[in-house]
């Protein structure tokens, strides 16, 4: 679908007399793009990416981020927005009471279209429990895209007969998410055990030497395990986000 179709679908509504020209001139006004001044919202995103725009929040003051939820939540779309704080979520609850925040992950939610979940599931693995919070923006992310998730947190090597424990069902996903930090060994040892696409996401998570996830993420990209790919430090939406687009294919 392009601006063109939806023009069309505009011009019939106004023949059909279900809008007036004055509405039907100021939906016009809002293609491809609305501009709310701080702002421009990519109204045709989903129509180019089969996903609508997600917000990152961080930066962000909570009067822009609920000034820009409650404008997209006018266009009927599943509305996500990431590193968003307490006082964004209450900002935007104001508005829409709707919405949903995980404390957690740092996300705000609204959930407007059903969405027919996927049969087959993304796997989330965590390394340790202080890794979860990234894996909840990337679990929440994952199910609002349509997708089921199923969670396995804190298996990483230190103790890996705890992975070795929910390795039947890990292996039947379609994609898996493993996530850690400290050293990042956790996505190789996956990547010798199960025959689907990795994303591993290394997190801030360690002592000094770590480097907030520099070790993690280094770790990561000179795996010697085959079929593993990696996101930026911290990043459980950019791993969902590829992470969906692979289950759906």
């Amino acid at each position: 679908m392009t601006g063109r179709d939806d023009i069309k679908k505009l011009l019939d509504r106004l023949q059909a007399g279900e809008i007036s020209a004055e509405e039907a001139l100021d939906q016009l006004g809002d293609l491809p793009f609305k501009d709310l001044g701080h702002s421009k919202i990519d109204n045709h995103r989903e129509l180019r990416t089969g996903y609508p725009e997600v917000i990152f929040c961080e930066g962000k003051t909570p009067e822009q981020v609920s000034g820009i939820m409650e404008y997209m939540a006018s266009q009927n779309i599943n509305i996500l927005g990431t590193r968003a704080g307490p006082e964004a979520y209450k900002a935007v609850r104001e508005k829409l009471p709707e919405a949903e925040y995980n404390e957690l992950g740092r996300t705000i939610s609204l959930k407007q279209v059903d969405t027919e979940l996927t049969k087959t599931y993304i796997a989330i693995l965590t390394a340790g429990t202080s890794d979860i919070p990234v894996a909840e923006e990337a679990s929440v992310t994952a199910e609002l895209f349509g997708n089921r998730v199923e969670r396995f947190f804190d298996v990483g090597v230190a103790g890996i007969h705890r992975l070795y424990s929910g390795l039947d069902a890990i292996r039947k996903a379609r994609v898996i998410i493993v996530i850690a930090g400290m050293e990042g060994a956790l996505p190789s040892i996956v990547g010798g055990l199960v025959n689907k696409p990795i994303i591993a996401v290394p997190t801030s998570i360690g002592y000094g030497a770590s480097f907030n996830g520099l070790a993690a993420l280094l770790g990561m990209l000179t795996s010697c395990a085959s079929g593993v790919s990696v996101v930026n430090i911290d990043n459980g939406f950019g791993a969902a986000y590829m992470a969906s687009m692979i289950n759906k294919i």
